[in-house]
């Protein structure tokens, strides 16, 4: 296998439309990392994505009859793309099955290639299924997004051409894995001409299908997969891919969604290019690979994979960048509810600057707020709280609590004495018209919202924070409603925040 593997690789028919990406230095990356960063910049393909070079080869070698019936996938993003503009340049009829919740954005540059565009449901599985569906009635050929050998050797092609690119010896590089299908090319190359080059595959802490599958020794479906890095949100990876990474690839990384903003951030520090989230999960293992190894004085190789981010996500990484480099602490403070508290506070901190400050009258004895402050040092939260909790104060330290860093830190406001036996969810709702309707057709006034706080990332799913008054007896009942709505939910009830501010 690894023999037609290579062959496949080097005799791949890719560069009529994707082309020899550059392999550039990283200069200020480098500097901090003390180390050679070298950045492979995929997001500089025609369709800002190295998906390209998989789907062209793979179309590029269909037969004269397959040529004939067309070709058909499912995608909201880069492989709809690389489809599209690969069809439009060898003139065959092209289908994408796109789920309703793509951007429209996404729609029209589809279409704009000259691809027929059928919307189904509200995930990629939804839009798979039909896909498929529309493929046995039709006969065109199914271009899968990964798991297919001439779409592993396509995306392959990229550890050729960094072998050509660098005279020096790679001594790590890092991969994002979603299905697997660039993972796997790279590796398989990589492994049989430079061997001495350690692989990592990169993967969300909330999308690790090929992490999971590894340790399991078998292919997982995942239940959910996280919605910010959409690029590689896949719940089961290919049977191709999954043999091929499990044999080839030394280390598969996790990495979340703070360090991904971070590593959006560095990039752009770099080369004035803003890659999508996806894009960034092999920088963002570099660092922590780098920090846990303490490595000095290394050639270490990130892919930039693709650069389809959508403009309105781009607050929320910004948002979120600084908490990645871990330059600021968010902490959940109680101090006296008295005059000139908020100065003796202040005073505490000293030199360092308060980013954010948030506080609702909720009590005459106590006040909670919700302070930002900037840091010095990654660790310099924990030296925060445990100063503030010497001085007397109560403290939480929210750093790592999505729930605070996602919607509390926009609603502090205090509690209300008219809530009564409220609970607490957060919720992924589909990016598509109706969909708030829907869950509020269904509740259908059986229970009474107390609570609500929305946040569109620029993703297929919006975030969702709700609360909602539910008797004891009837709490039962309300599961098996959420349950019902198949959207993913999580009861916050017992995260620390909730009781502090709401």
């Amino acid at each position: 296998m690894p023999k037609s593997y290579i062959e496949a690789i080097e005799h791949a028919r890719i560069y009529d439309v994707a082309k020899e990406t550059p392999l550039e230095l990283a200069p200020k990356l480098s500097a901090r990392m003390n180390n050679h960063v070298l950045l492979k910049r995929e997001d500089l393909q025609p369709v800002f994505s190295f998906k390209l070079r998989g789907a062209y080869n793979k179309i590029a070698q269909l037969t004269d009859e397959e040529r004939a019936c067309g070709v058909i996938c499912a995608s909201a993003g880069n492989h709809a793309q690389g489809v599209a503009l690969s069809a439009k340049t060898l003139a065959i009829a092209a289908t994408i099955v796109m789920p309703c919740t793509t951007p429209e954005i996404k729609v029209k540059a589809v279409e704009s290639m000259g691809a027929k565009v059928v919307l189904f449901g509200d995930s990629y599985s939804d839009a798979s299924g039909h896909a498929y569906v529309l493929q046995q009635q039709t006969g065109m050929t199914f271009v899968h997004p990964y798991d297919d050998p001439l779409v592993i050797a396509g995306q392959g092609t990229i550890a050729e051409e960094m072998l050509r690119q660098t005279d020096h010896d790679l001594d790590a590089v890092f991969i994002p894995i979603g299905g697997g299908g660039l993972a796997a090319g790279m590796a398989v190359y990589l492994k049989q001409l430079s061997p001495n080059t350690r692989i990592i595959g990169v993967e969300p802490v909330d999308s690790a299908a090929m992490h999971d599958s590894i340790q399991a020794d078998e292919r997982v479906i995942l239940k959910q997969v996280g919605i910010f890095a959409d690029g590689v949100a896949v719940k089961q990876v290919g049977v191709h891919t999954f043999e091929l990474v499990k044999r080839y690839v030394d280390e598969i990384m996790l990495v979340d969604t703070d360090a991904l903003c971070a590593a959006i951030k560095d990039i752009y520090d770099d080369t004035r290019a803003i890659v999508e989230p996806a894009g960034a999960l092999a920088v963002a293992a570099m660092k922590q690979y780098v920090a846990t190894h303490q490595l000095q004085g290394k050639v270490l190789a990130c892919i930039n994979s693709g650069a389809n981010m959508n403009f309105d996500r781009l607050r929320h990484v910004a948002e979120r960048a600084e908490m990645g480099e871990r330059r600021e602490g968010i902490f959940a403070v109680t101090i006296p509810e008295r005059p000139g508290a908020f100065l003796t506070f202040c005073q505490l901190l000293g030199h360092r600057s308060i980013t954010e400050f948030n506080y609702r009258l909720s009590g005459r004895e106590s006040a909670h707020i919700f302070v930002g402050v900037a840091m010095a040092a990654p660790n310099e939260s924990y030296a925060i709280q445990t100063m503030l909790e010497k001085a007397g104060y109560g403290v939480q330290n929210l750093i790592d609590n999505d729930l605070a860093k996602l919607h509390i830190r926009h609603m502090v406001g205090g509690k209300s004495d008219l809530v009564k036996r409220e609970v607490l969810y957060t919720f992924e709702f589909p990016e598509r018209p109706g969909a708030l309707l829907d869950f509020l057709t269904e509740l259908a006034g059986r229970w009474n919202i107390s609570l609500f706080h929305y946040r569109n990332h620029g993703a297929a799913f919006g975030r969702v924070l709700v609360g909602v008054e539910v008797e004891a007896s009837d709490e039962h009942a309300f599961i098996t409603f959420l349950d019902g709505m198949h959207y993913q939910y999580v009861d916050e009830r017992n995260n620390p925040v909730f009781s502090l501010f709401l």
